[in-house]
């Protein structure tokens, strides 16, 4: 096969391969049914004045599946983890004990869930739009080359194999979605 060739198929498959994998990292932000130290991965606190993820100013655990315990690196950063948390509008209140911050997940009512599977199938049609997207730009691609000479038939064989990718990704994204649904759906 013509290297040109090759290189399209690569890039494509290495921007569909991009597509899932933030796709993984967006769905582990959306809270499924017990605690995760995830939850609170966003949450950025004011550190001597920056902005700091929390994860770099404190421990994050989950002893149980209803709880988070934050432990700051520092007894005087209690206050502004609190204020952050708050913050940030995640759906519970912390409360600390002097020296550990402890969230208690409130559980999820059936409305609530519905919302989080919404909002994982928009995550996974932007995942799909980028796979989409990265199947138009190698067919342009392959265009392109048989325009400047590339044997129609070798280019017609590249288009075949850009959409078996697509498919294959497109079926990778319905799988991390139909997994995360059903994890949300579990009561």
């Amino acid at each position: 096969m013509n290297e040109e060739v090759q290189l399209i198929l690569d890039t494509t498959e290495e921007s569909m391969s991009d597509a899932v994998n933030h796709l993984e990292v967006e769905l582990t932000k959306i809270r499924g049914g017990r605690a995760s130290a995830s939850m609170v991965e966003g949450v950025l606190v004011d550190y001597y004045g920056s902005m700091t993820p929390l994860s770099q100013v404190a421990n994050v655990n989950t002893p149980d599946a209803r709880t988070i315990s934050i432990q700051p690196w520092e007894k005087s950063m209690l206050d502004p983890l609190m204020r952050a948390i708050l913050a940030a509008n995640l759906g519970f209140t912390p409360s600390n004990n002097g020296t550990v911050i402890i969230c208690s997940i409130p559980p999820m009512t059936e409305e609530r869930r519905k919302q989080l599977v919404k909002k994982s199938k928009e995550e996974g049609e932007h995942a799909k739009v980028s796979v989409r997207n990265a199947r138009r730009d190698a067919n342009e691609e392959i265009k392109k080359l048989i325009k400047a000479g590339l044997p129609e038939d070798e280019g017609k064989e590249a288009e075949a194999k850009v959409q078996t990718l697509t498919d294959t990704y497109s079926a990778k994204v319905d799988k991390h979605l139909e997994a995360k649904e059903k994890e949300i759906m579990t009561v």
